[in-house]
């Protein structure tokens, strides 16, 4: 590959290494890597690999900027609020790097298209945020034989391995099945630390990197575990499992399986966020060097905050008794009409949490608002913005859940 002079100076931080050299930048400008997902973790990964000179990089995306994407998702800014997410990043890193080109993929992947746009690239980088997609990414790679590149984070704790190489394992080695609908929930019930998809975003570029040139040691075979909390670092070894349905011995699985979205919600006092997803179920660590730990994290559960009772919370029972005796209130569902559809509590006004702010001047302050979600997570946080604003605003604790669980009506 040759190299402009104003290339060449643009990379000679990376051809100045001797590991790397004009061989390194000549197996990047000759990569092309696609990453699926341009969100919290897709938009650091992109950034960096776009800077290095990764010569094509095509995004997969059909989501739009969110006012809530803001607070990680830094290739966009509030003037990108609204917009299609693939034509701002690309535009954004076109800037970044005018050497390299980019190519956009609009919409969701499904099982009709991950096969296709996944042969067309050489690695994948799997910023997805959801379980369906996920499962699909790893299975498209393993059968197109491309590696890839997961990330994944949840609260203040994040993961990177790379799927799908030869003789490594795969994404179902770690998780065979999606997890049950309802069992963790995702960055809008839970939240996530702003910066921590970019810790792991880049963590994941740099390993697309080293699968890209060869250089160093790059995550087959061990699962990368990071605590920002406690900022701590470690591995688990995580060997391919002979009776994996998708690349084991004899698998399984011989079709893309298009999963249902699953919705991520979940009782912040269940067991099952306690014992943690993050960890594989039949996991069998091995100890080959001090960097290898023996066992994941130790899983915990949710912080103070969410689940918690505090005083602008309201019981179920409590919120029944107002409604039975006539008790002047408004009451808000703020999650997604689609989930609204679903399930609802009668006299609740939708308000999705995204949208409340624009609603704010047509809301009553001579009477309690009571604001509820799936589980109390985007509701605490309805309230917060409602309290400093004036209103007196109570969470329902546990959200609609609670109200079925607890058989009213």
């Amino acid at each position: 590959m040759s190299f402009s002079p104003e290339e060449l100076l643009r990379y000679s931080r990376h051809t100045l290494l001797p590991e790397f050299g004009i061989k390194g930048q000549a197996a990047l400008q000759a990569g092309r890597v696609l990453i699926v997902g341009t969100g919290g973790l897709g938009s650091p990964a992109a950034l960096y690999l776009a800077a290095a000179g990764v010569g094509t990089i095509g995004l997969v995306d059909f989501d739009t900027v969110d006012e809530t994407n803001l607070q990680r998702q830094v290739l966009y800014g509030t003037a990108d609020v609204g917009r299609l997410k693939v034509d701002v990043a690309a535009s954004r890193l076109r800037e970044a790097n005018p050497h390299i080109a980019i190519e956009e993929h609009h919409g969701a992947l499904d099982a009709s298209n991950a096969l296709r746009l996944i042969s067309g690239y050489d690695v994948v980088l799997d910023g997805t945020d959801n379980f369906s997609t996920r499962f699909l990414v790893n299975d498209a790679c393993v059968m197109a034989k491309r590696p890839n590149v997961y990330g994944s984070v949840f609260r203040f704790e994040g993961q990177v391995a790379v799927f799908a190489t030869p003789g490594g394992p795969c994404y179902r080695c770690l998780h065979p099945e999606p997890p049950p609908a309802g069992l963790i929930p995702n960055c809008a019930e839970a939240g996530v630390l702003g910066v921590l998809p970019g810790v792991i975003g880049t963590i994941q570029a740099t390993e697309v990197i080293k699968v890209l040139t060869g250089i160093g040691e790059p995550l087959i075979g061990r699962l990368l575990l990071y605590d920002a909390l406690r900022m701590r670092v470690r591995q688990i070894a995580l060997p391919r499992d002979p009776a994996c349905p998708m690349c084991g011995d004899a698998p399984t699985i011989r079709e893309l399986v298009a999963y249902d979205p699953i919705v991520c919600d979940v009782d912040p006092g269940s067991d099952h966020l306690r014992q943690g997803y993050g960890g594989p179920p039949k996991l069998q660590a091995k100890a080959e060097d001090p960097g290898l730990q023996k066992e994941p994290m130790e899983p915990r559960g949710f912080s103070p905050g969410v689940g918690d009772v505090h005083e602008d919370d309201m019981t179920v029972d409590e919120l029944d008794q107002w409604r039975r005796e006539a008790h002047p209130h408004l009451l808000i569902d703020v999650r997604e009409p689609s989930e609204h559809a679903t399930s609802r509590i009668d006299g609740a006004r939708l308000i999705p949490l995204r949208q409340l702010q624009s609603h704010v001047k047509s809301l009553p302050k001579d009477r309690p608002i009571v604001v509820h979600c799936a589980v109390g997570g985007r509701s605490a946080v309805a309230v917060a913005m409602l309290k400093v604003q004036g209103f007196d605003a109570r969470n329902l604790s546990g959200g609609i859940k609670a109200w079925l669980k607890a058989g009213l009506t």
